[in-house]
C-alpha cells in the first residue's frame, strides 16, 4: 500500500491562497519531483510579483525574488553563474505574458538552460482580478465586466504557440490538475523538464491551467469542471514539443 506523506521540502505553513486555488497542488509537484530526484541541495527557484509572491514561505530551498516580470533574466544569470545548479521560475499569466512577456521570449530564443513553471488561472489574482493576457474570449473580469472583447483587447495568449516554433525551446507542454490522473500527467512534464535542464539540453517549460474560483466567481468544484469544459477548448493540454 502507499502512503502519500508531505515532501520533505514543503513547509508546513499556513496558506495565503484562496479556497480551491490550483497554486497549492503545483507547489507539492514541484516539491515532490524535487524531492524524488534528490536535487534540494541544487534547486534554486525564482519568484516573482504574483499570487506566487511568496513561495518561498512553502518551498524549503534557495530562493530568489524578482522584479515583476523579469524572472527569466534573474534565471538567466543564476544558471549563467552556477551552472550545475537547478534552475526555475514560477510564474503567472499576468507576470510571464504581460509585462514579463519580453523576458519570456529573448530567454526561450537563446535556449537558456532552465525551466519555467506557468501557473495560468486567465486572470490577475493578485491585484483583484482584472483581465490577464489569457482571458478568455467574453470571460468576465474586473477590467471586462461584459466579458472579453477579442475587437478591443485581441485574443488570448496561447505561451505554447507563441514559444514551439523557436529552435533553442526543446520541451514545452500543458497540464490541468482536476483529477488523480491529470496531476500525475503534470507532474511527469514537470519532471522531464528538470531532466531536460539537467542533461544541458537547453529551454523548458510546462503551463498548468490552474484555477480561481474566487475571481472566476466559482465553486471550486465548478471551477474544476470549468477548466475541464471550457479552459482547455482554448488551451489544450499535452507535449508540444520534446527532443
Amino acid at each position: 500500500m502507499t502512503t502519500y506523506t508531505v515532501p520533505e521540502i514543503l513547509n508546513e505553513a499556513r496558506t495565503h491562497y484562496c479556497a480551491g486555488c490550483g497554486h497549492g497542488i503545483l507547489h507539492r509537484l514541484v516539491a515532490e519531483v524535487i524531492d524524488e530526484m534528490g536535487l534540494r541541495e541544487e534547486a534554486i527557484g525564482v519568484a516573482p510579483v504574483g499570487c506566487a509572491v511568496i513561495a518561498y514561505e512553502y518551498l524549503n530551498f534557495d530562493m530568489s525574488e524578482a522584479a515583476h516580470g523579469r524572472a527569466p533574466a534573474v534565471a538567466t544569470g543564476i544558471k549563467r553563474s552556477l551552472p550545475d545548479k537547478l534552475v526555475f521560475t514560477y510564474q503567472g499569466d499576468g507576470d510571464l505574458l504581460a509585462i514579463g512577456c519580453t523576458e519570456l521570449i529573448h530567454a526561450a530564443n537563446r535556449g537558456e538552460n532552465i525551466t519555467i513553471f506557468f501557473a495560468n488561472n486567465n486572470v490577475y489574482g493578485m491585484t483583484g482580478g482584472q483581465m490577464a493576457p489569457t482571458t478568455l474570449e467574453g470571460q468576465k473580469t474586473l477590467t471586462t465586466p461584459s466579458g472579453r472583447n477579442i475587437k478591443d483587447t485581441g485574443h488570448p495568449i496561447d505561451a505554447m504557440k507563441l514559444l514551439e516554433n523557436f529552435q533553442s525551446v526543446v520541451f514545452l507542454a500543458r497540464g490541468i490538475l482536476t483529477s488523480p490522473k491529470e496531476i500525475a500527467k503534470t507532474k511527469s512534464y514537470i519532471r522531464k523538464a528538470f531532466e531536460i535542464q539537467q542533461q544541458g539540453i537547453g529551454f523548458s517549460m510546462v503551463e498548468v491551467l490552474s484555477q480561481c474560483p474566487t475571481y472566476w466567481r466559482m465553486t471550486p468544484v465548478n471551477a474544476l469542471k470549468h477548466i475541464e469544459q471550457t479552459v482547455t477548448k482554448q488551451f489544450p493540454t499535452g507535449i508540444f514539443k520534446d527532443i
